[in-house]
């Protein structure tokens, strides 16, 4: 299974993260999108995920806590316990034994990430 995990502000536009998820995916095939459970029900997250058409899995915070992440955002440290929203929570949904096919990729108006995580099921 290759996730693509999602990790954004709140002023994030479905172009932001449309935009995070194209540079992140470029080369890999995506089933499944993931980010944390606390961002269900923000309106851009909802519209890209309907025009993706891909399955949106919603992580609890406590599952990316110690997630081993490729980069470090202060802000998701001390808010998640993890370095990366988006590479945690791909490596969350993607399953024991994913890793990481890249780091987080930034939208340009910094407001979205997305990183790729290939593991087992969800």
């Amino acid at each position: 299974m290759i996730v693509a995990g999602l990790g954004f502000s709140s002023n994030a536009t479905a172009e932001s993260l449309q935009t995070a998820f194209n540079l992140a995916t470029a080369d890999h095939a995506v089933e499944a999108l993931a980010t944390v459970a606390d961002k269900e029900g923000h309106e851009a997250l909802t519209a890209f995920a309907e025009s993706s058409a891909l399955p949106l899995h919603f992580i609890a915070a406590a599952e990316l806590a110690g997630q081993r992440t490729l980069t470090c955002s202060n802000r998701s440290r001390a808010t998640y316990g993890t370095g990366s929203v988006a590479e945690a929570s791909a490596l969350a949904a993607a399953g024991p034994g994913a890793r990481l096919l890249s780091p987080r990729q930034i939208s340009d108006d910094r407001l979205a990430t997305c990183a790729i995580a290939i593991g087992g099921q969800i």
